[in-house]
């Protein structure tokens, strides 16, 4: 289930950074401090379940499991993000 959690997590990390990119870009100012919130949130969570998993477990092979999780998460938050912020925001 934390590979999932930890999936999700990472998505919206990513998905956050990306759409922050493309405000930045496009100038888009009213945006930028609510994304910059939700990245730092996101950020949070990732890193308390790497952490935590890490200090359960040990340098173990889950961990890999994890980063796999984690960067399947976040190449799909940078599509995503892309494709919304085209559809709503830059037109």
């Amino acid at each position: 289930m934390e590979f999932v959690i930890a999936a999700g997590a990472y998505f919206f990390f990513v998905f956050f950074k990306a759409f922050q990119q493309r405000n930045v870009a496009f100038l888009h100012y009213r945006w930028i401090m609510p994304i910059s919130y939700a990245m730092s949130l996101t950020d949070v969570a990732v890193i308390s379940l790497v952490a935590y998993k890490a200090s359960t477990e040990g340098l173990t092979w889950s961990l890999v499991w994890l980063g796999l999780a984690i960067g399947t998460g976040g190449g799909l938050g940078a599509i995503v993000s892309m494709k919304v912020h085209e559809r709503y925001i830059t037109k």
